[in-house]
């Protein structure tokens, strides 16, 4: 029976019956999955449209940072994420997709720190892939917090603690305009 309120739930936010929904989707958990994996794609699309045609990487840097956080508590791709993370334990599927995820983000942020490495921008205080996933996780962690609706952890809050790794992690100042979310 919830499945089925769900089910009517989602097609009533679609304007659609339940019969048109189940036509093109087996059941509410297909649905689901399709609709979390575009979610996905979308924040990563999002991610590397923000630095298309940035050329300094520590502009990429910033920008990247910025684009992984919540715009405020009210972010309904990062509240789906968060959501999603919880969910990760009682479904293989989504702790996959969440994996993938990660995965993507950290390969991203090697490319940059690589790139910068490479330029003499950047002196890395260890590998990229490190560094990434150091990144990507307080991502994650203050991005969780700012849905959480933490009081002091707002979007400006935020950035500026990534960076302050970020900084340590390049030996980069990294005084370059705030970014702004998208």
């Amino acid at each position: 029976k919830g499945a089925d309120v769900r089910l009517k739930d989602i097609a009533d936010m679609a304007g659609l019956t339940s019969g048109a929904i189940l036509y093109h989707f087996p059941d509410v958990q297909s649905l689901l999955l399709e609709a979390n994996q575009a979610v996905i794609e979308r924040f990563l699309d999002n991610r590397v449209k923000a630095i298309r045609g940035l050329a300094s990487p520590a502009e990429k840097l910033v920008v990247t940072v910025a684009g992984g956080l919540p715009v405020n508590a009210e972010d309904a791709d990062v509240k789906l994420l968060c959501a999603l993370g919880g969910a990760a334990s009682r479904y293989p599927a989504y702790a996959a997709m969440l994996t993938s995820l990660f995965d993507r983000q950290v390969a991203m942020y090697q490319v940059i720190l690589e790139s910068g490495s490479a330029t003499g921008d950047f002196h890395l205080k260890g590998d990229s892939e490190t560094i990434g996933r150091n990144i990507v996780a307080l991502e994650d962690a203050y991005g969780y917090r700012m849905v959480a609706r933490h009081g002091s952890i707002n979007y400006t809050a935020a950035v500026e603690l990534i960076l302050s790794y970020a900084r340590i992690a390049t030996g980069h100042p990294l005084d370059l305009p705030a970014a702004t979310p998208s």
